[in-house]
């Protein structure tokens, strides 16, 4: 498995797992741990979640996928807005842990702003590290003033990361945003990188370019969608799968290479912004 660095120096998997909707039907739960497990087989450690998906729920699926596993697993949860003060984060935090099993995240995140003030979201997050319940702390949701903001403030400078929305249709972060990450040595992790809703999905893999390219390759046209995300510097993208053959499909993207060919035609049918435009959000 490609992998991207942390500013910390320590590893991520280019193509992780993501869990947003899980831990919400009991009856699916054993379909959606047997798929986060094979994708761990297949190399896609890094699985996503959040306190907020299923309001725990996603990451009690995420525990038991994880169950004898944990030192091949890259954890990444999220924290509430809400609870991202002092206190909350420290009680936040250990109710994943608790609910994930583990005693420790890889990576924790601020899931989007809220009232509390950044500074003191940082002063929590820097507490965690110290203490050993978190390897190292990102952001989600950032635009381009809110990292310059983190930025300035004590403990910004270890922000490891911004996971944002980003796929071929949503590339409004390749005016500043990216290429901000990308100078300082912060990935990008990409949710939502085959969109969300149906009518979304179908929209952006019915276009004739990624059609064309799809057929060019023998591949799927979500395939070409996370191709195309998966060959950029410094971006990690977390699809969601909860059936084997979706899981191998995933995976099987990180193998196709496009052209300069492919990437112009793609270019065309979803061009890339004219304009700054504010940072869209799910």
């Amino acid at each position: 498995m490609n992998t991207v660095l942390l500013p910390s120096g320590r590893a991520v998997p280019v193509l992780g797992q993501g869990t947003w909707g899980m831990g919400e039907v009991p009856s699916a739960k054993a379909a959606e741990v047997a798929a986060l497990r094979l994708g761990m087989d297949l190399g896609m450690s890094l699985i996503d979640t959040a306190e907020m998906y299923g309001e725990g729920g996603a990451e009690e699926v995420v525990g038991e996928a994880i169950a004898g596993m944990r030192a091949e697993a890259f954890l990444v949860s999220k924290v509430y807005p809400h609870n991202a003060d002092r206190r909350g984060v420290q009680a936040a935090c250990e109710r994943s842990l608790r609910r994930l099993g583990t005693d420790h995240l890889d990576l924790y995140l601020l899931h989007w702003r809220g009232a509390v003030p950044l500074a003191e979201t940082l002063e929590a997050f820097e507490a965690l590290k110290r203490a050993g319940k978190i390897r190292d702390f990102g952001v989600s949701n950032f635009d381009l003033d809110d990292l310059r903001e983190a930025e300035g403030l004590p403990g910004g400078k270890h922000v490891a990361v911004n996971q944002v929305l980003y796929n071929l249709v949503r590339r409004g972060i390749e005016w500043d945003v990216r290429d901000w990450c990308r100078t300082r040595g912060m990935p990008v992790m990409a949710y939502s990188p085959l969109e969300s809703s149906p009518s979304e999905q179908a929209n952006m893999l019915g276009r004739p370019a990624l059609q064309a390219v799809a057929a060019r390759h023998d591949a799927s046209a979500a395939q070409i969608a996370l191709a195309w995300l998966l060959r950029q510097e410094g971006v990690v993208a977390i699809p969601k799968a909860v059936t084997p053959a979706h899981v191998r499909a995933n995976r099987a993207a990180l193998d196709i290479v496009l052209s300069a060919d492919d990437l112009a035609e793609l270019d065309r049918d979803f061009p890339p912004p004219p304009r700054r435009i504010p940072l869209e959000l799910r």
